[in-house]
């Protein structure tokens, strides 16, 4: 079974579908760090993100691993360093190229293959996975989005404020609703869980109740 999280920026998808995914005893597949692993890479050899040729020859190259609670690049875990706010600016030059997006979503699929899992990203209900059983767009409002995202930031030591945290994530929404290639698109059939006033425990226990409904 296949359950599908989308939604935009700071809507806690990460952390409730983790959550999801071990309460159902399924694996958890984080795309969106598998754009910001390329990133990651792209920067620490040098690699120009104008030069588009050249960072689809990064992606090409890595040997991206997900586990349920890591992210390995080459062997290295970077779990931790792709989680800055630098590079969640930066991962639009990976996410925006055609070309990394069908690698990454060509290894999204094969991971997923004949498996139990929770996925989570922008395109996953609508592209990547468009027969999933199961399908949740999970939103909040705008400042709620913005609040969670500097508590994450300030909680790593970033000094931000909530200010910049929330111009950023009014700049990402607006690439991630008109980008060419894998746009934010909530999908026909997708269940729509918004979570403004909802604890963390409450929205995985409603997104538990989704996906038993679809069982």
């Amino acid at each position: 079974m296949i359950v599908t999280i989308d939604g935009p920026a700071g809507a806690g998808k990460s952390s409730a579908a983790k959550a999801l995914a071990k309460r159902l005893g399924f694996h958890f597949l984080d795309t969106g760090a598998m754009y910001r692993a390329v990133v990651h890479a792209a920067l620490e050899r040098g690699v120009d993100l104008d030069d588009a040729e050249a960072l689809e020859q990064v992606a090409a190259s890595l040997d991206i691993q997900l586990t349920d609670d890591a992210v390995l690049v080459d062997g290295q875990d970077v779990t931790r360093v792709i989680r800055t706010q630098d590079i969640t600016t930066a991962t639009r030059y990976a996410a925006d190229h055609p070309g990394i997006r069908a690698r990454l979503v060509e290894l999204q699929r094969a991971a997923a293959e004949g498996q139990n899992f929770v996925t989570e990203g922008r395109d996953q209900g609508s592209i990547v996975f468009p027969h999933a059983e199961c399908k949740i767009f999970l939103t909040a409002s705008e400042r709620v989005r913005a609040e969670r995202r500097y508590h994450d930031l300030t909680a790593r030591g970033e000094q931000l404020t909530f200010e910049e945290v929330l111009e950023k994530q009014q700049q990402r929404d607006q690439r991630d609703a008109s980008r060419p290639v894998g746009a934010l698109i909530k999908a026909r059939d997708a269940v729509v869980l918004d979570t403004d006033g909802m604890s963390a425990e409450e929205v995985v226990d409603r997104l538990h109740e989704i996906v038993m409904q679809h069982q």
